[in-house]
């Protein structure tokens, strides 16, 4: 490890300048009691808006980043001790706007909307988001890890807040008002880091207040402004939030001819502790009104990761969930919560009786992270009532680097006699340095963690360490990453040990000055994996070569080649069919494909994607045609449909299938408070065809009425799994 440590403080040492702020500051500034003064309707016409100073002067992110924006934006800001208020005028070619739909928490790239960045603690890392658009929809979010990449970005986070828009023949304005309280910051603090992005799709432009350049993510902390707060904040003088709710059901099992009906009753406890931390309590959580996970098809050997949907693991959820690698080694994926194996290996719920979680800033440059969380007992499904704890710390170095370190503690209650030793407890521990350089040119990641089970001496250890380099026209990635066989985490997500892997990435950028084109690569991805307890040998390789292009109409198009060798150590089925011949263990298989990609304007009323892949499939072949369609029927309706066909095509013996994965989505919103949403997903891979529709009534803010309904079959033999109705209502209490 000596060469990875000493290259990482050598980078450090280079990297460590001053911020690009880009020169730009606004004035916040303090008027007493603004509350009772401003009407909330969109419409600046209040005489403090005029004396509010602006920031303006916006850059253009795409097609160029050199040139200012053609279509400007201004932003005022004013506050008093309870709140921040944001006055916010856009300039546009028109009033033909493109939304997705009235419902809150929108995506914003294919859409019109502005969205405002605030750094609050000044450290490049973490920021809160705010976004609106023309018909006065809004969203929020966090942003975390620099917003290097999509991992660090989530829109899932909510929080009271309000505002309103007006349309006008060539431009809209917006009214925000945002509780201080919505925001963490230390108290006296004179400046926050800002930026602001915009998307404009009559435009086909993009912009932002501190000038980025297009190598960096649009909403990356590397490159902000500063607004100045005319005096000093306050301490914030947060309310304990009650969120109770009651949730009626009726479940009925249709193929065991079984039905009952239940009533839950639970809640939510936010409390802030002063200006920088939250502590969560919850008791007896029901999730019933949360979106069912997108299914995929799955043809490989590993488990697949699915995104968190669950408000209560969300705000601060990077200081538990980022350590170690997210591909390969996660210690820390908060899905396993809640959920167990049956006696027969199915994945079932298994119901969490209540916990805690306390997060936030302890100063200005450490961070801290605890839960417990109880899960219940399952006699009949031999599962145990687990406890479920994390601590994690963080502390910034340098200009935006960290070290981190956590231990995490999963401990088996009871006696029963399925509960063996060596799965009474399993405990990780580890220290990561994530290395962020200030003008985001080097990122990277060293990590060691070891797990402890009883009976588990050695091979216990993970270890990785990653770089990346990213310019204008060059990018590098490297990384490696070791896993002991016997390196265990209950709560984590490791697809599979006793590996050691080796990554790399070069890839060569191009930025013509003209034609249709606006910037395309060339790049080369190998990918090799050894096994450490087979003498190192080697158990898979992919080596990927790849064209990409991104064009100034905003259509995308990649074409890549792909060479894979793979040997397998176990029998493996590609297709998955029940009951067929497996491919046999200690069998190795070279084979190759073409892939390409395209994608159209995603502005558009009607938008799609498509991608074809064709080639060699371990000792057979492979033909998938994967593809996504869009259509908007603004502002009321949003229809989507995913579609999945994949033909493995394997010699005789062995199996051959046709593999369908079919998923229409229709929401619509009737008003910026009632919204119906429903998925149909057929997959013949999982045998399973599954209705979800959900209807929530926002009756008031962030408190809500949901009427939720299940329908599950099997495609086989299209027979009857399980139906399920949730009505649910939960409300938001001040007190």
């Amino acid at each position: 490890m000596r060469f990875p440590l000493l290259a990482t403080c050598l980078l450090c040492a280079l990297s460590i300048r001053s911020q690009d702020q880009s020169h730009k500051t606004i004035t916040v500034k303090y008027i007493p009691d603004l509350a009772k003064e401003i009407t909330l309707d969109g419409v600046l016409k209040e005489s403090f808006w005029q004396e509010a100073e602006s920031a303006e002067n916006f850059w253009q992110y795409f097609p160029v980043d050199s040139v200012q924006a053609k279509q400007q934006s201004r932003i005022k800001m004013l506050f008093d001790d309870e709140n921040l208020y944001i006055g916010i005028s856009v300039q546009a070619a028109g009033r033909n706007y493109a939304i997705q739909s009235l419902q809150r928490d929108f995506r914003a790239g294919n859409s019109d909307n502005i969205t405002l960045l605030f750094d609050t603690f000044n450290d490049g890392n973490n920021a809160f988001l705010f976004g609106t658009n023309p018909y006065g929809v809004r969203r929020e979010g966090l942003v975390s890890g620099g917003g290097l990449d999509l991992s660090g970005f989530t829109i899932s986070w909510d929080v009271k807040w309000r505002g309103e828009s007006q349309i006008y023949e060539n431009h809209y304005t917006s009214e925000l008002i945002i509780p201080l309280t919505s925001f963490k910051f230390r108290e006296g603090e004179t400046r926050w880091r800002f930026n602001s992005y915009r998307f404009d799709t009559q435009s086909n432009e993009s912009s932002t207040w501190a000038r980025i350049p297009q190598n960096q993510n649009i909403y990356g902390l590397t490159f902000m402004g500063e607004m100045v707060f005319e005096k000093p904040l306050g301490r914030s003088r947060t309310p304990m939030a009650l969120i109770p709710y009651v949730n009626t059901g009726w479940f009925s099992d249709r193929e065991a001819d079984q039905a009952e009906s239940s009533v839950k009753f639970g809640g939510d406890v936010k409390v802030s502790i002063g200006n920088s931390m939250n502590l969560d309590i919850t008791a007896n959580p029901d999730f019933s009104q949360v979106e069912v996970d997108d299914q995929v098809t799955n043809l490989t050997r590993f488990e697949v990761s699915l995104p968190e949907k669950r408000q209560f693991f969300i705000d601060n959820n990077d200081l538990f969930a980022g350590f170690g690698d997210d591909r390969d080694a996660n210690p820390f994926f908060s899905r396993r919560i809640g959920i167990a194996q049956d006696t027969a290996g199915n994945t079932i719920e298994n119901s969490i009786l209540g916990g805690v979680r306390l997060s936030g800033k302890l100063n200005q440059k450490l961070r801290l992270g605890f839960f417990s969380i109880q899960t219940e007992a399952d006699v009949a499904n031999e599962i145990a009532s687990n406890n479920n704890s994390m601590l994690a710390l963080q502390h910034l170095v340098f200009s935006r680097s960290n070290i981190g370190m956590f231990i995490i503690n999963r401990q088996s209650f009871g006696n029963e006699d399925f509960i063996t030793p060596e799965n009474r407890y399993n405990r990780v521990a580890g220290i990561d340095y994530n290395l962020i350089s200030a003008d985001n040119v080097w990122s990277g990641k060293y990590y060691i963690h070891k797990s402890f089970n009883e009976g588990v001496n050695d091979n216990d250890w993970s270890a990785g360490a990653s770089m990346r380099f990213n310019s204008r026209n060059w990018n590098g990635f490297t990384k490696w990453v070791y896993l002991g066989e016997n390196f265990d985490s209950d709560l984590g997500f490791v697809r599979r040990t006793d590996i050691f892997k080796g990554v790399g990435n070069i890839e060569r950028v191009f930025w013509p000055q003209s034609g249709f084109i606006n910037n395309h690569s060339f790049s080369i991805i190998p990918v090799y994996t050894w096994r450490p307890s087979a003498d190192m040998q080697n158990t898979d390789y992919t080596i990927r070569t790849r064209w990409e292009a991104r064009f100034r109409n905003q259509q995308q198009m990649q074409i890549q080649w792909t060479n894979d060798y793979t040997y397998l150590f176990d029998s493996f089925d590609p297709t998955g069919t029940d009951g067929a011949l497996e491919l046999p263990a200690d069998s190795e298989y070279y084979y190759n494909s073409l892939d390409m990609q395209y994608s159209s304007d995603q502005r558009r009323i009607f938008a799609y994607r498509v991608q074809t892949t064709y080639g060699d499939f371990f000792n057979g072949e492979r033909f998938s045609v994967e593809g996504s369609t869009t259509l908007r029927i603004q502002p009321k309706a949003f229809i989507s449909m995913q579609l999945n066909y994949d033909r493995i095509s394997l010699p005789d013996p062995y199996p051959s299938a046709d593999i369908w994965l079919v998923a229409p989505k229709i929401e619509l919103t009737f008003s910026k408070s009632l919204f119906l949403s429903t998925l149909v997903q057929y997959s013949n891979q999982r045998d399973n065809f599954g209705v979800n529709a959900r209807l929530q009534w926002r009756f008031a803010p962030l408190s809500d009425l949901f009427l939720v309904y299940t329908d599950n079959y099997y495609v086989s033999r299209f027979s009857p799994r399980f139906r399920t109705i949730n009505l649910k209502l939960t409300y938001w209490l001040n007190i």
